[in-house]
């Protein structure tokens, strides 16, 4: 299958993911994927999975904090004269912390994955959507949320911290790039998603949560396409995601 246009996923782990699943969904459309995560096998074997079931995907392993690692990522999808119609960064990590004992490197480190990650690889993103400028009819940047980008709990300060600068960085992205042409949105997934790491390492939890208790990857990653199709004349901002029986 040839592809017209790309999709770029960044924070991709395991194959029952987010980030997993919004590549495979995205293929599905036809779109070339690049999968972009810092673990090189697991990388792989989501590619493997895609081009093995009639989609197009192309690995990059890149640290999305690391400016040099964001300029290769960057080259790859620019050498592929394909043009970048949707990207999401979807990259992110959480530990729940006291926050006496919250250490400035693991502030710092969790800020810089949360939130600085984001503002490098926007930068770049949006300025090579800007070059490609009427090669594609649409032109998304999403980027993944969660509970902490709205409130900050007891024990996740520094994911709260990080996720709260994020949702600002989108805000004000959005602002400016959004009359341009490019569509800005930050989705907000408010409870636990029914995945790898929730799954398998906690059963007995995502157990108790009954049925449709957990957010359903595929239904998830279908958000995300109805927001990259929505008209421009009724773009939305923002969405937050959470199973019926979630409390808000």
């Amino acid at each position: 299958m040839s592809s017209k246009t790309a999709a770029l996923v960044m924070g991709v782990g395991p194959e029952e993911g987010l980030g997993g699943s919004l590549c495979k969904r995205f293929a599905k459309e036809g779109m070339t994927v690049f999968v972009c995560g810092r673990t090189h096998k697991k990388v792989e074997n989501l590619c493997t999975i895609i081009n093995d079931t009639s989609g197009n995907a192309i690995p990059i392993v890149a640290d999305v904090t690391d400016e040099d690692d964001v300029i290769n990522m960057m080259e790859v999808i620019s050498n592929s004269n394909l043009p970048l119609e949707l990207a999401v960064y979807n990259a992110g990590n959480n530990r729940p912390e006291s926050f006496l004992d919250v250490n400035p490197e693991v502030f710092i480190s969790m800020w810089k994955v949360l939130c600085f990650g984001a503002f490098l690889t926007s930068q770049a993103i949006l300025k090579l959507m800007i070059e490609q400028q009427g090669m594609t009819s649409k032109q998304s940047l999403f980027f993944t949320g969660a509970s902490g980008s709205l409130r900050g709990k007891a024990g996740f300060s520094s994911f709260a911290s990080g996720k709260g600068g994020l949702r600002m960085l989108v805000q004000s992205i959005a602002r400016e790039f959004g009359p341009k042409g490019i569509h800005v949105a930050h989705i907000i997934i408010d409870g636990v998603i029914k995945g790898d790491k929730v799954v398998n390492g906690f059963p007995e939890y995502a157990e108790s949560l009954g049925e449709d208790g957990l957010l359903d990857l595929e239904a998830i990653a279908e958000n995300y396409w109805y927001l990259h199709q929505q008209h421009k004349s009724a773009w939305t901002q923002e969405i937050d995601l959470r199973p019926f029986k979630e409390t808000f």
